[in-house]
């Protein structure tokens, strides 16, 4: 099982929806189960800073299976996954707005937005996952 192009579109579809409502652009990624992007797209007027960043949250979401917004929380100094985000070359982001896509209890992909504020970002993400 993973995320098909189809899939792709309707989260997007979803999250664009909820980006346009706050009146935030946003960079917005759906990668498959392998991290694979599958689709991306930058509103008009979203940072384009921030298309790596959105992409980064999908993949990382998806190579630990849990929300980057979480995962930010367990990184910080003390927490068990202190100076994850200077592995995989860097590609690790550890802020909010990565969540994974699951479908029958197993993980099949992840969205990834960047543009906002943190929890922009996290609002926009989770209307994405509510379109899958």
């Amino acid at each position: 099982m993973t995320v098909t192009l189809e899939d792709a579109r309707r989260v997007i579809a979803a999250a664009e929806r909820s980006a346009d409502e706050i009146g935030q652009p946003m960079n917005i990624a759906v990668v498959d189960a392998g991290g694979n992007l599958v689709a991306h797209v930058r509103q008009d007027g979203a940072w384009i800073g921030s298309v790596d960043i959105s992409i980064s949250k999908a993949w990382t979401s998806r190579a630990f299976d849990i929300a980057t917004k979480d995962l930010g929380e367990n990184s910080q100094p003390t927490q068990q996954f202190f100076g994850i985000h200077a592995t995989n070359n860097g590609k690790v982001a550890i802020f909010a707005g990565g969540i994974p896509l699951t479908r029958d209890g197993a993980v099949v992909g992840a969205v990834g937005v960047s543009g906002g504020s943190g929890d922009q970002d996290q609002t926009v993400a989770e209307a994405g996952v509510a379109g899958f």
